[in-house]
């Protein structure tokens, strides 16, 4: 059984270690969507380092129907937000290319655009990015490689999306913001619709192995095979020189 009082307690201490270690008295810098796993991040560095080291950076492309989610998060944790509409950036780097990009390229510009937005905020504000990812997503390749997928730290990413649900109602967070279904942004779909099948059914089959239909099961072991690099680090070519220092 999972004991999200004591996940909980426990990331909230590995977070303040991560910061003794890698940057005594750095801001956590995140990006806020309004969704779970953003709202779930920030509320754990809030715990963690105190809501004046927390900033939020809202990014939305044009229009965002579910902004206030994004507002709402940060004035219930009392956080700082900055508001950065990427929009003329993602139009930039479109018509700067001279070809017609494949649909998956236009989906996977904004998460990238607004990684590096972040990553700008974080610099220049003595920052630390949270990468807010959790563990169902990367299992089955559900992030953006140097996107969503990217930061300095990890808070969640051994969490499924039931435990990250559950922390979220340890750490006291709106409802509506704990069990808001995930949006793609795109075409209005959820991440499950997207998906082909949900994350309650996904996450027993990576806590258990049980899974009570094989063509879902199929599907999962699929998706997590073609994308089972994002989780692991860049491989290099290793020419076999020795590497002497002092």
């Amino acid at each position: 059984m999972f004991d999200a009082q004591t996940a909980t307690d426990e990331c909230v201490k590995w977070i303040r270690q991560f910061f003794e270690e890698n940057g005594k008295g750095c801001n956590a810098v995140l990006g806020i969507s309004g969704g779970k796993d953003s709202s779930v991040s920030a509320a754990l560095c809030v715990e963690a380092l105190g809501k004046d080291r927390v900033i939020g950076v809202l990014m939305p492309n044009g229009e965002q129907a579910d902004i206030d989610m994004a507002h709402l998060l940060c004035d219930h944790l009392g956080i700082r937000k900055i508001i950065v509409n990427i929009k003329d950036a993602v139009e930039g780097v479109k018509g700067a290319i001279p070809f017609e990009l494949e649909n998956q390229s236009v989906i996977n510009l904004p998460p990238r655009i607004r990684m590096a937005t972040v990553y700008a905020v974080s610099q220049s504000m003595n920052g630390r990015v949270v990468n807010t990812c959790n563990l169902s997503e990367d299992w089955v390749g559900y992030s953006t490689r140097y996107g969503d997928a990217a930061g300095d730290f990890s808070p969640l990413q051994n969490f499924t999306v039931q435990e990250v649900k559950a922390i979220g109602r340890v750490l006291g967070l709106p409802v509506s913001l704990v069990e808001k279904p995930p949006i793609d942004g795109l075409c209005g779909r959820t991440d499950e619709d997207n998906l082909g099948f949900t994350y309650a059914v996904l996450d027993r089959y990576i806590r258990t192995g049980e899974i009570d239909d094989p063509a879902i099961k199929e599907l999962i072991d699929r998706k997590h095979k073609a994308n089972e690099f994002k989780m692991k680090m860049m491989p290099g070519f290793n020419y076999g020189l020795e590497i002497k220092c002092g």
